[in-house]
């Protein structure tokens, strides 16, 4: 087991690398410089002034000669300064993180909690109107735009309703409330960036648990505990339950990526302070060491999930541990 995760772990290095490569050079790929976002306004900056940035931030060197010197900086966790304001890029990220670590935290969990189950009853009854219900809502979420749900749900229930705040992660006037006013406030602020962002998540993850289940319990295995008079609840929960989650498992670490990225988009819509906002107002502006941190740290935490499911798979079924 130790010598598949650390195998597993070494070969995340060849791959982070091959990451910030493609990365690195989209990104300076891309129409539009830092210097001309900054002097795209200014009638009076000259070409000496466009150059003088340049060299300021390193622009002016070939792509490798930029690549092995960021690399060298990526090395000691050094992502360099910002291009907008000078900030260290590290200090930047710090600062964002933890409200995009809370809110696809909350969504994970939020999938499993309703994913799972909803797929297991579906499988139990299939053809019920249970099951004809969650195929419904799993076209639903397979086929709605996130961002078109999320503007749908923010004038519904935040502007015509008013139940819900539909910006920011906090009010205003939070440094005057009490501690539990406080988690009620973040709460309501929360409702619909997560629900948002687990929408698609369940919907997916569901008829993945719903399919695997139902090959499960054609198993042979599965007639014979029937056959000796087992319950039910017995038979899918100790024996067909643990054996459907193998897929599920691996699914779940593969939407990893998803809630990361998708992180752009609503963090974006509802004024959320963190890291897709960063990413998308420094893609605006072209600030490529804050968008080069963003998409390290996000592809770390895109591994490290894969990598926590490959080590729940392993886990699950012991014949991987052997390989």
């Amino acid at each position: 087991m130790y010598a598949y995760i650390l195998k597993r772990i070494l070969l995340m290095i060849p791959l982070l690398l091959g990451i910030t490569i493609v990365s690195f050079g989209v990104i300076h790929l891309a129409p539009g410089s830092p210097v001309e976002v900054e002097t795209e306004l200014s009638l009076k900056a000259s070409a000496q002034a466009r150059e003088n940035l340049k060299k300021l931030y390193g622009l002016d060197k070939p792509l490798h000669i930029q690549y092995f010197e960021w690399l060298k900086r990526f090395l000691i966790f050094d992502f360099g300064k910002s291009f907008t304001d000078g900030k260290r890029v590290i200090d930047k990220i710090k600062e964002r993180m933890p409200v995009t670590l809370v809110i696809n935290l909350l969504s994970l969990i939020l999938i499993l909690l309703v994913a799972i189950p909803v797929g297991v009853l579906s499988a139990t009854k299939q053809y019920s109107i249970f099951d004809k219900l969650t195929t419904v809502f799993v076209f639903i979420g397979f086929s709605t735009p996130t961002f078109w749900l999320a503007l749908l749900l923010m004038i519904i229930f935040g502007v015509n309703l008013g139940w819900v705040p539909i910006s920011g992660i906090q009010s205003i006037d939070v440094s005057e409330m009490s501690f539990f006013d406080r988690v009620f406030d973040w709460a309501k602020h929360l409702i619909l960036p997560v629900g948002i962002s687990a929408f698609g998540g369940i919907a997916g993850l569901s008829r993945y648990c719903r399919s695997s289940m139902l090959e499960v319990l054609r198993q042979d295995y599965i007639r014979t505990a029937k056959a000796k008079g087992l319950k039910e609840s017995d038979i899918i929960i100790k024996h067909a339950l643990r054996n459907a989650l193998l897929p599920v498992v691996t699914i779940l670490g593969l939407s990893v990526p998803g809630l990361i990225g998708g992180s752009v988009i609503f963090e974006t819509i509802f004024s959320i302070p963190g890291m897709g906002q960063l990413f998308y107002s420094s893609a605006m502006s072209r600030d490529y060491p804050t968008i080069m941190g963003i998409l390290v740290i996000g592809a770390s935490l895109t591994l490290i999930g894969n990598l926590i499911a490959d080590i729940s798979y392993a886990l699950l079924d012991p014949r991987i541990r052997i390989r």
